[in-house]
């Protein structure tokens, strides 16, 4: 890829399951250490009870949320929009 634009890699996303819980914070400050994270992409949101680690690996890596997965098909992947995550961990 460096071949066709110098300035690859644009972003290293950390892709994590949220169904690890808090592993997933420890999975993301390692991977953080040894690639240089500049965002993350959370799959298996597919609720807000899951949803709390994304406050923890945001405040732990100072990286933005990306996008996050909400099923199982490619279009499932959306981009993560911090105003209407709150407002859905409100109103459950």
């Amino acid at each position: 890829m460096r071949k066709q634009d110098e300035r690859v890699p644009h972003e290293t996303l950390l892709v994590l399951d949220a169904g690890t819980g808090q592993n997933a914070v420890s999975q993301a400050i390692e991977f953080d250490q040894a690639v240089g994270v500049t965002g993350v992409a959370v799959t298996k949101l597919d609720g807000t009870a899951r949803g709390g680690v994304l406050f923890a690996i945001a405040h732990k890596l100072n990286r933005p949320i990306r996008y996050v997965g909400v099923g199982e098909q490619s279009d499932d992947l959306r981009d993560f929009v911090a105003r209407d995550f709150v407002s859905a961990l409100l109103d459950a």
